[in-house]
């Protein structure tokens, strides 16, 4: 099972009125439909490009960020990138608030997500992160060498995937400590020196009035409650990505010194107004 963190302070109760599910409807639809039909330009790409290229993706992700960034209009939430993604071969870690940031991050950089294995089990969200190249993981220690295998086979296809060390999602209000047990697998002989591991600060900034963690996605919160709420707020807020000058793997001594790293670059650029 997945540690949650949870907080002291329970979230606000969110009373929807007509015009919010109205909102929550129309919000909903675009979204439908975008995905829908970015769907139907990328099954038949997939195979073509499978065919093609085998297990690169050049052309695939390229739809995966328009779909994002066109659903992020369509609920409204403004999107801010600051800094620019890496050039080359590695991984984007990035602090973890809500299950928006799966929109965010996409529409932000061509990233290949790493996820919980149960993930793949979700009805629907399964099945789309299949499609877009996640990479489950079951975080056993005796899943540990298996991991590392399938890290490095997808990064030497020039594959960058992006993971939250956090382990968990907040409220969108802070860092919580990273990880190190991920970062084990960028150290391998054939990719340290290849390799470069870039921080991203995601920071959600909530419709003036409401409350500061509107977004935030944790504890025992039910998804689809969060996501109705979501898409019934009257105004929405913003969302910032940062991203931070990359981390050199073969700079680091070991996977806890690359955790360090990455999680004050992280901190760094996490301003909540």
């Amino acid at each position: 099972m997945s540690i949650t963190w949870d907080s002291n302070e329970p979230p606000q109760d969110v009373k929807i009125g007509l015009l919010g599910w109205i909102r929550v409807l129309l919000r909903g639809l675009a979204i439908i439909l975008t995905i829908t039909f970015g769907l139907v330009l990328l099954l038949p790409l997939r195979l073509i490009e499978a065919r093609v290229h085998g297990m690169a993706r050049p052309w695939s992700p390229h739809i995966t960020r328009v779909v994002c960034r066109v659903s992020l209009i369509c609920m409204g939430l403004r999107f801010e990138r600051r800094g620019a993604p890496m050039q080359g071969q590695g991984a984007v870690v990035a602090n973890h608030s809500s299950w928006l940031d799966i929109f965010v991050l996409n529409a932000s950089d061509q990233v290949f997500f790493v996820s919980k294995a149960e993930v793949a089990g979700w009805p629907g969200i399964g099945f789309l992160a299949r499609i877009t190249g996640t990479v489950f993981i079951a975080r056993e220690r005796r899943e540990a060498k298996v991991q590392t295998q399938v890290f490095e086979t997808r990064l030497l296809a020039g594959h960058r995937l992006l993971f939250f060390p956090e382990g968990t999602s907040t409220d969108g209000q802070r860092v919580l400590p990273f990880k190190s047990t991920l970062f084990q697998a960028f150290l391998a002989p054939q990719l340290r020196d290849v390799l470069s591991v870039q921080p991203a600060s995601v920071t959600y900034h909530a419709p003036k009035g409401t409350d500061p963690r509107t977004y935030g996605w944790w504890g025992d919160m039910d998804f689809g409650s969060h996501m109705i709420a979501t898409l019934a707020l009257a105004r929405q807020g913003r969302v910032v990505v940062t991203y931070h000058a990359p981390l050199k793997v073969a700079d680091m001594t070991d996977r806890k010194a690359l955790a360090a790293a990455s999680e004050s670059a992280v901190r760094s650029g996490h301003t909540v107004m």
